[in-house]
Formats: structure tokens, C-alpha cells, sequence
């Protein structure tokens, strides 16, 4: 009786498990080949799922996101025989997991050695120069090849990126030497150019300066020469003042000597004492009109005048 209990106990838990086996939930970003009896039965997607016990199986599990694969670096030659080794990253994704399952034996495997394949090729047609200054043509040319020749196992390539380029130790040496050369070069050029802009900008401040002086020095002479010519006009202004005050006072005499009644011989008479005030200055010769010569006494009052110019 307690055979009988166990073994209806192992039947059940048989068949609960048989049971539970038979249902499977897929989860996001996964699908799952099933196959019945060996062959392709279905892919089942994101959901719940039931499949016969004992006849269908979950053959591959895939993966639907984007994946990454970094490969080792693979040894390349270029068109001048510079041997060099470049590791390459890329980025794929599944698309049809039937033809992923199905397609090639090891998908990752095929698509590094289909990659170093292409990089040769590409890598073959190209020199060293061009080919460190075209990264981004060899990315899109890969990345193109690639994706072309993954299509029929389900598989699409977004990109390849080189993550390194590793030229030979005596090219490296001959890179960092020109390199630094290029910039010792550059470094010398914007000296010279910053010693250029200083040199023009002292020059242009000392030809400003000297303009600036110019002017002063211009406007500075104008200014002496206007205050020379207002002082020369002032003086001009007043001798002519005193001249003609003096010539005023002359004929003021005159006049109140005829308003006095001076008669003729009165008016010779002062003229001789203009004459007598004349030789007190530096003339020595003195010319006396006739009107007046023929006054009493004349050769007298010479005389006396000469005398005490002498």
C-alpha cells in the first residue's frame, strides 16, 4: 500500500511538471525558436506560450537588442607593405531569428572573421597616410560590406568603428618626431606673428604719438603767432592813437593861438622852437625855411642851439 502511495505521488509530480514545462513566458527584447520533432515549428515573441510536452523544444534563445563585439587586433597590410594591426568594434543587432538560428554555425565567429577579411581588402587598397587620415571612409565601407553579406543570417550591421590603428614601433617614432616637429613649427609662427602685431602696434603708437605732437607743436605756433599779431595790431593801434592825439594837440595850439590874435611873426617864432626841440635829438644838420630867416636875432638862437648840442 505505501508502493502504491509513492508511486501515484511520482506520477502526479510528473505531471506537474510536465505540465508547468509545457508553458513558457517570453520576455522583452527576446524571441525563442521552437521546433517539433527536429524541425522549425515556430519563433515565438515577447508573451506566454505553450508547447507540446515531449514533442516541441525551445531550439535558440535570441536576443533582439543592439549588440557590441570588440575583436582582437588583426594584423594588415597596406598598398606602400607597411604591416600594421587594427582592432575592430561593431555594433549588430538580430533581425530574423530563424535565419539566425539556422543561417551559419557560430554567427559571432563568422562576423569576425568575415570583418578582418574586409579590413584587408579595404586596409589593402590604401597607404599608410591615407589610411590614418580615413578612418571614417574605412567605417562606412566595412560597415557596408558587412551588413551586406550578414543579411542571409539574419543579422544587420549598424556600424563598425576601428578603435585602433597600430602602426609599427619605427613609424610611431617617425610619427611623434614629425609630428613635434609640426608643432615646434606652429609654436614659432605664432611667436613671430605675436612679435609682428607687437612691433606694428608700437609703431603705430609712436606714429600716433608723433601725429599727436605735430598738431600741438601746429596749433601751439598758430596760437604765438595770432598773440604776435594782436600784439603788433595794439601797438600799431597805439602809436597811431598817440600820433594822431599829438597832432591834435598841435592844431588845438594853433588854433587857440590864431583865436589869441598871434600874428605872423608869433607863429615863426614857434616853429623855431619846434626846430630848437628837433636838434635836441640825434640830427646834426638842420634846415630852416626861408620864411623864417629873415627873423631878428635868428643866428643867435642857432648858435645857442648848437652849442648845447655839442
Amino acid at each position: 500500500m505505501p508502493g502504491i502511495i509513492l508511486g501515484l505521488f511520482i506520477i502526479i509530480a510528473l505531471l506537474i511538471w510536465a505540465l508547468a514545462s509545457c508553458v513558457k513566458v517570453v520576455p522583452q527584447a527576446h524571441a525563442y525558436v521552437v521546433e517539433r520533432l527536429g524541425a522549425y515549428q515556430a519563433t515565438w515573441s515577447v508573451g506566454l506560450h505553450l508547447k507540446l510536452p515531449f514533442f516541441d523544444k525551445i531550439a535558440k534563445r535570441v536576443l533582439l537588442k543592439e549588440q557590441v563585439v570588440d575583436f582582437a587586433p588583426q594584423p594588415v597590410i597596406t598598398k606602400d607593405n607597411v604591416t600594421m594591426r587594427i582592432d575592430t568594434i561593431v555594433f549588430f543587432q538580430i533581425t530574423d531569428p530563424k535565419l539566425y538560428a539556422y543561417g551559419v554555425e557560430n554567427p559571432i565567429m563568422a562576423i569576425e572573421n568575415l570583418t578582418a577579411t574586409t579590413l584587408r581588402n579595404i586596409i589593402g587598397e590604401m597607404e599608410l597616410d591615407q589610411t590614418l587620415n580615413s578612418r571614417e571612409v574605412i567605417n562606412t565601407k566595412m560597415s557596408s560590406t558587412l551588413d551586406i553579406a550578414t543579411d542571409p543570417w539574419g543579422i544587420k550591421v549598424n556600424r563598425v568603428e576601428l578603435k585602433n590603428i597600430i602602426p609599427p614601433a619605427g613609424i610611431q617614432d617617425a610619427m611623434e618626431k614629425q609630428m613635434k616637429a609640426e608643432r615646434e613649427r606652429r609654436e614659432a609662427i605664432l611667436r613671430a606673428e605675436g612679435e609682428k602685431k607687437s612691433t606694428v602696434l608700437v609703431a603705430e603708437g609712436q606714429k600716433e604719438s608723433a601725429i599727436l605732437e605735430a598738431q600741438a607743436e601746429k596749433e601751439a605756433a598758430i596760437l604765438r603767432a595770432e598773440a604776435q599779431k594782436e600784439k603788433m595790431i595794439r601797438e600799431a593801434e597805439g602809436q597811431a592813437e598817440a600820433i594822431k592825439k599829438v597832432q591834435q594837440a598841435t592844431a588845438d595850439g594853433i588854433r587857440m593861438i590864431k583865436e589869441a590874435g598871434a600874428d605872423e611873426a608869433v607863429l615863426q617864432l614857434k616853429s623855431l622852437e619846434a626846430f630848437g626841440k628837433a636838434a635836441e635829438g640825434n640830427a646834426t644838420k638842420i634846415i630852416i625855411p626861408s620864411e623864417i630867416q629873415g627873423i631878428a636875432g635868428l643866428a643867435t638862437s642857432m648858435k645857442e642851439v648848437m652849442s648845447d648840442k655839442k
